[in-house]
């Protein structure tokens, strides 16, 4: 059974936030301002936060120099993971991956499936890693970005979850 060990200090990650919209602003953006309240709370630190536009390109640029800065451990975007012909996050991101964290998927579906029933069949979370950093795609509703970070990484982001978690494999992370 998983637990938080108490007795190990809390390591605090650097986290960037990148919401995938044609349409929302930074005053409009729930899902990134409820990321960044929860990472915050959690103890964590929020590198940086932007929003681009449903683009490959764009979205590609932006993972790949926060991918690239030595600052930042985990990368979480929001928006975009849908079917709609806009929605190209997915397609963005996952050539960026040297591995692909297929349980992050299972996971998250079976989190959303809790709260929306079938309907998470709607979306195309992913995650993966690049760089020795983490990447996680959550659709763009508060709701699944709540999903995400209460149901998944709050603990894999916290150095004193048991039996595992991120943290403690992140300097291994680029050994060949």
């Amino acid at each position: 059974m998983s637990r938080i060990d108490e007795s190990r200090p809390f390591i605090p990650v650097n986290i960037a936030v990148l919401t995938v919209s044609d349409t929302r602003t930074q005053r409009e953006d729930k899902s990134g301002a409820s990321l960044e309240k929860m990472l915050t709370q959690a103890g964590h630190k929020l590198a940086e936060r932007s929003i681009v536009k449903d683009d490959i390109p764009l979205i590609g640029k932006q993972v790949q120099d926060w991918i690239d800065s030595p600052d930042i451990d985990v990368v979480i975007t929001t928006g975009g993971t849908g079917f709609t012909g806009r929605d190209v996050t997915p397609e963005a991101i996952r050539p960026l991956f040297e591995k692909e964290i297929e349980g992050f998927s299972t996971v998250f579906h079976m989190q959303s499936y809790d709260k929306v029933g079938t309907s998470t069949i709607q979306s195309r979370a992913c995650g993966g890693v690049a760089n020795g950093t983490y990447i996680f795609c959550v659709p763009g509703s508060p709701g699944a970005c709540r999903d995400a970070w209460d149901g998944i990484l709050k603990y894999q982001l916290d150095n004193r979850h048991r039996p595992c978690n991120f943290v403690e494999i992140m300097p291994r992370l680029l050994e060949k």
